[in-house]
Formats: structure tokens, C-alpha cells, sequence
């Protein structure tokens, strides 16, 4: 058994193809959203203003295909490890699957190409998926009364799934109607319900159980869990309300208290972080860390937006930070790290020995994703605020690099694990 892992870990592991095909998926549309991002172009990302086109596609594939896909098959697999309770039957996992995926191809083509059977579709799929992920997570929570902090911030991200999925439908309809009074406020508050609600609540409270899991120190109490999930409450309600309604003053505080909350969770998790069995840090730390970084700055970034600074640059600069900053950067890291994990669980048996996760993963392919993943930032944001293409192209063609080191990455961890398997059965 791997160290940090409860004694029955094992017991409750899915087939590894179950997660992995959500995995594999992620990664692949991590690639198309850079390649249509640089298919569409630095003239295109300096004039997005919203609306229809490859880069509101491409944004989809990232914060839907990417991160959200990825946020979907570690909760199927990590839920129950953490929880100590299965989450439901696999058919309804692997329904979840092929409703959710296909979902996503056909809603960023319908965005790109402006067709609007395409969208339709593939927004009734797409949220068919997620409305099947939160019914089985919330039969999951009920029966979970002994973990009220990790209850919390999943119920938080629950609820804010069912206001994005509400809010994106009207989105999708206002593009062919033209029924919403204020697109732009509607989509920002999408954007806060989506950013800091459904996928930063999710991220908020499984960090409480995978960090302490990964650098194996002690377990976080329970009491500061809750507060954080109040802190993350009071933020998104306030933002995401002064968004909607275009009350700068509300969104302010939304923004302010978004800070706070930040600052409780990253002082509660770095009680466990000193405290840590395995002293040196593995490379996945270094994208949460930075991610980490960019959350704040998205959200300094944000209230300012609010106090009445120019939607031109900073609009867009919020949304890359939030997006490409804050949340993938979080996800690839956890990606990083949870799928060689996962690969050792499944390594060991019929008396082989489980292999070491770090043999699992070709580590010069996660720092060349690092320094890419970095480039990308800098040069981006630099092209955003001063209005400059030469630093967007260069940065839009770093992701790409780096997304492309990724895939590498992934795709070298179950060939790695046949490997292992093959060694160890002709050693036998």
C-alpha cells in the first residue's frame, strides 16, 4: 500500500479506465483549446469582447473540457477513498462519460462555427453529464456525517454548478434570442459561479484531503474546514450577485472577501505543509503554489474591475488569470500528480510490488510543461495589459508547446505501468 492512503484504499479503486478516459479527454481538448486559441490568433484575443468564434470555443474546451472533466473523474475516483463510501454504480459513471464528453465537442463547435443546432446539443448533453455528476455526489454527501468540512465546500460547489448550468443555458438561448437584458453581467457572474464557485470550492476542499495525502502530513481538523466553507459562501454570494447585477460596490466586497477566504486556506493548509513526513517538495507542488499566486491576483485583479477600473484591458486580463492562471493551473498540477498515483495503486497484485509513482512519470516532461506553462502566463498578461501581439502569439505558441509536453506526460504513465506489469509477471 502506498503511504498516505487509507488501509482499505485499495478496495474502493475503480477499473483505471473508468477515471482515465476522463483524464485522457482532458488532456486532449487541453491541446485543441491552445491549438484553436493559436489557429484563432493574437488579433482575435485583443478584440474578444464575448460573443461567438474560436476563442469563446476555445475558452470551453479549457474551463468545461479541461478542467471540469478532470474535476469529474478524480471526484468519481478520489471521493470514495476520502469518504470511505462508494459513490454509486459504475454504469451510471460511465453514462456520466459519454453524455459529458461528446457534450463538450459539440457545444465549443457549435460557439466556433456559429451554428446553433451544435450549441443546443451539445449544451443539453453537457449538462445531462453534470446534472448526473451532482445527483451522485449528493446521494454521496448525504450518507457522509463525519466530514462536515469536505461536505460543505462539495455542497457549495454543487450549488454553484446548478446556478452556472442555469446561467448557461441562458447564455447559449440569448445568442439566438437576444433576451437578456445585460450579456455581458450575466456572463460575468457565469464566469464567478463557474471560477470561484463550482470549480474553486471543489479544488478548495479537495486540496484539504490530497495535499496533506501527497507531501503525507497530518490530516486537517475539521473546525477551520467549516470556516473556509463560510468565508467561500459569503464570497460567492456577494459576487456573484454584484456581478449579476452590475452593483460594482457588492461585487467589491464579493472580491475582498474572496481574499479572506484565500487567506484561511492557504493558513490552514500550510499547518499540515510544515508539518509534512516527505521533505522535498515533488514538481506538481510548483504549479499549485503558483496557482495559488494567480488566485489572488485574479481576485486583486477583479476588485479593482469592481471599483471602476477600465473593462479594457483588465476584463480580459481577469479571465486569463482566473482561467488559464488560477484554475488550470491548479487542475494540471493535481493531474500531474494523481495519475501516476492512481498507476501505483493499480501496479501492484498477484505479488508484484506497487511501483513508485515518480517511476510512473517522465519527470523532464512535467518541467518542460512548467517553464511553457510559465512563459504562457508572462508573455500573455504582458500582451493583454499593454496591448501588444508579438508577446500574445509567443504565449499562445508556449501553451501549446507546453500542453503538447503534457499530453506526453500522460500518455508515457500507463505505458509505463504495462512496463512494470511485464517486468514483474517475467520475474515471477
Amino acid at each position: 500500500m502506498l503511504p498516505g492512503l487509507p488501509a482499505d484504499a485499495a478496495d474502493r479503486l475503480l477499473p483505471p479506465s473508468l477515471p482515465g478516459r476522463f483524464f485522457a479527454v482532458a488532456v486532449l481538448y487541453h491541446l485543441a483549446g491552445w491549438a484553436l486559441l493559436a489557429w484563432a490568433g493574437p488579433s482575435a484575443i485583443q478584440g474578444f469582447v464575448g460573443g461567438l468564434g474560436p476563442v469563446v470555443a476555445a475558452l470551453h474546451l479549457i474551463t468545461l473540457g479541461t478542467l471540469a472533466m478532470t474535476a469529474l473523474g478524480a471526484a468519481i475516483q478520489m471521493l470514495p477513498i476520502a469518504t470511505c463510501r462508494p459513490l454509486g454504480p459504475l454504469w451510471a459513471c460511465r453514462l456520466m462519460f459519454w453524455l459529458y464528453a461528446p457534450g463538450i465537442g459539440a457545444l465549443s463547435a457549435g460557439l466556433a462555427l456559429a451554428d446553433p443546432t451544435l450549441r443546443s446539443v451539445g449544451a443539453g448533453l453537457t449538462l445531462a453529464g453534470l446534472a448526473l455528476f451532482g445527483l451522485l455526489v449528493g446521494l454521496h454527501l448525504r450518507r457522509v456525517d463525519d466530514m462536515p468540512g469536505l461536505v460543505r465546500h462539495l455542497g457549495l460547489s454543487l450549488a454553484s454548478l446548478l446556478g452556472l448550468g442555469l446561467l448557461g443555458l441562458a447564455l447559449v438561448a440569448d445568442f439566438s434570442t437576444g433576451w437578456l437584458g445585460n450579456h455581458a453581467a450575466t456572463a460575468a457572474a457565469h464566469a464567478v459561479l463557474g471560477g470561484y464557485g463550482f470549480m474553486g470550492s471543489l479544488a478548495f476542499g479537495f486540496s484539504y484531503v490530497l495535499i496533506p495525502m501527497f507531501v503525507l502530513g497530518p490530516s486537517i481538523p475539521d473546525p477551520p474546514r467549516r470556516r473556509g466553507a463560510i468565508l467561500v459562501g459569503l464570497a460567492l454570494v456577494t459576487g456573484a450577485s454584484g456581478a449579476a447585477l452590475g452593483l460594482g460596490g457588492l461585487a467589491a466586497v464579493g472580491a475582498g472577501l474572496g481574499l479572506v477566504a484565500l487567506g484561511h486556506h492557504l493558513r490552514t493548509l500550510a499547518v499540515s505543509v510544515r508539518r509534512r513526513m516527505r521533505r522535498r517538495f515533488e514538481p506538481f507542488f510548483r504549479l499549485v503554489v503558483l496557482s495559488w499566486a494567480m488566485l489572488a491576483a485574479s481576485l486583486l485583479v477583479g476588485l479593482a474591475l469592481a471599483l471602476g477600473a477600465p473593462a479594457d484591458p483588465w476584463a480580459a486580463l481577469w479571465g486569463f488569470l482566473l482561467v488559464f492562471g488560477w484554475l488550470l493551473g491548479f487542475v494540471l498540477a493535481i493531474l500531474q500528480r494523481i495519475m501516476p498515483f492512481l498507476a501505483a495503486m493499480h501496479s501492484s497484485g498477484a505479488g508484484r510490488p506497487p511501483a513508485l509513482p515518480s517511476r510512473l512519470a517522465p519527470a523532464w516532461a512535467s518541467h518542460l510543461h512548467f517553464v511553457c506553462h510559465c512563459a504562457a502566463l508572462v508573455l500573455i498578461a504582458t500582451g493583454l495589459i499593454g496591448g501588444w501581439s508579438w508577446p500574445l502569439g509567443l504565449g499562445i505558441g508556449a501553451g501549446l508547446l507546453g500542453a503538447l509536453f503534457f499530453a506526453i506526460y500522460a500518455a508515457a504513465v500507463p505505458w509505463r505501468l504495462s512496463r512494470h506489469r511485464a517486468a514483474s509477471v517475467a520475474s515471477l
